[in-house]
């Protein structure tokens, strides 16, 4: 993937950030795309988003070494903005053989940006959030960016109520993903 070209963000970049975690996991996060950070490092969630992401994680018994991680797009969009359309269709391909190979029991979408793609088009964050949308062999649900919740710490209550309803998913389908 690092020679991909199939988008401008391409000319941008300075790393292709893949994806990190097991591959025998039972759960699979999935974000917008890459900030500054994670551009630089080449890994997704190392900011201080990433610090939040871990901190969520720890509540209910999860760390990093025990999902995988990754974004709809692999490249940083200019200025952290919204991946574009075509950015994510031009990386989308390369998530779809993620998902495939890991095989994930729950996806869990990080923000809007990622449910609104993987969930349904007209997902509503503000709404929809932790509720469990059976896909197939997937259970899917979405929860606050952790880089929102940085900007609107009052949501926080609620990201809570959503890890616990992750919590109970994990512990019906994938119980060994928690420590």
């Amino acid at each position: 993937m690092r020679g991909c070209a199939r988008c401008a963000l391409a000319e941008t970049r300075q790393n292709v950030v893949f994806g990190v975690g097991r591959r025998d996991t039972g759960v699979m996060f999935i974000g917008e795309g890459p900030g500054q950070q994670e551009d630089l490092t080449g890994e997704p969630f190392v900011g201080r988003a990433g610090k939040l992401l871990d901190d969520m994680l720890t509540v209910i018994g999860l760390d990093r070494t025990r999902v995988y991680i990754a974004n709809i797009v692999k490249c940083r969009p200019p200025g952290n903005r919204d991946p574009l359309g075509v950015e994510q269709d031009a990386c989308i391909g390369w998530l779809r053989n993620q998902v495939a190979l890991i095989h994930p029991k729950i996806i869990v979408c990080l923000g809007r940006i990622a449910a609104m793609r993987i969930i349904k088009e007209d997902f509503k964050i503000t709404r929809e959030h932790g509720v469990i949308f059976p896909r197939g062999d997937y259970r899917l649900m979405a929860t606050f960016h952790p880089s929102f919740l940085l900007r609107d710490p009052r949501r926080r209550p609620e990201a809570f109520d959503d890890l616990k309803i992750l919590e109970a998913a994990i512990l019906e389908c994938c119980p060994e993903t928690l420590v």
